[in-house]
């Protein structure tokens, strides 16, 4: 895969003092297009990613998962179609700049997507809430358990193959995104490996780790996808 297309999705909500900083670390020699799926924010964030070139799209609905399609739904409507599809998210907390290695598996045909474990890298401490922490232990054990297939994350910080993505027909619209497209990978027997990332704190609250009701409903919707694929 020489010279390869590759877009970025950045589902973000209420980060207008991150998005920025995250778009401007991303390698720009490598991406065609930086997309800002604005989860229908009640800030700026759609101003502060236009002002750094990314192109903004509006998802009215809520979820993370909405953010994501709609993304998707841009891409399959543009006049050319990419080779590598990558999500990253809007608050800062991964490194884009790692984006040169998550790539590497694809355009080297060693995989179809790649993960970023935050598990396999080093986390700033804070970085991830307890409630994170053992959701991602429970889950990826589940995985293994039901799938039969090895992840020790659920990173949001991802690479996939754009034909690859086609073939999974993504439908969550919420939470359960992530482990979606793990285990339709593993059901599929598609090719995928993990690589260590490095994970910081947010910038600002998080809107679902960052609060009770959000993380029981996020790992809620997670054990509910992981067993309602089996």
């Amino acid at each position: 895969m020489n010279n390869p297309d590759i877009r970025v999705i950045i589902p973000a909500y209420n980060e207008e003092n991150a998005v920025g900083l995250v778009i401007d670390e991303i390698p720009k020699r490598l991406v065609s297009e930086v997309i800002v799926v604005d989860n229908d924010s009640s800030d700026n964030t759609a101003e502060a990613a236009k002002k750094r070139g990314a192109t903004v799209i509006l998802q009215s609905k809520k979820g993370y998962g909405n953010a994501c399609l709609k993304g998707m739904e841009y891409i399959k409507n543009s006049s050319t179609q990419p080779d590598i599809v990558v999500f990253l998210d809007g608050d800062h907390s991964d490194y884009p700049e790692k984006m040169v290695e998550l790539i590497q598996p694809i355009i080297g045909n060693k995989a179809e997507m790649v993960i970023g474990s935050r598990a396999l890298g080093q986390k700033q401490r804070g970085s991830m809430t307890f409630p994170q922490i053992f959701g991602n232990w429970l889950s990826t054990k589940l995985l293994k358990l039901i799938y039969g297939v090895k992840y020790t994350d659920l990173g949001p910080f991802r690479a996939i193959k754009y034909s690859s993505l086609l073939l999974l027909h993504m439908k969550d619209r919420t939470f359960g995104w992530t482990v979606e497209m793990q285990l339709k990978i593993a059901k599929l027997s598609l090719r995928f490996v993990e690589i260590p990332v490095d994970y910081r704190v947010r910038v600002g609250k998080s809107k679902v780790s960052g609060t009770i009701k959000g993380a029981l409903m996020a790992g809620y919707k997670i054990l509910y996808t992981i067993f309602k694929y089996r």
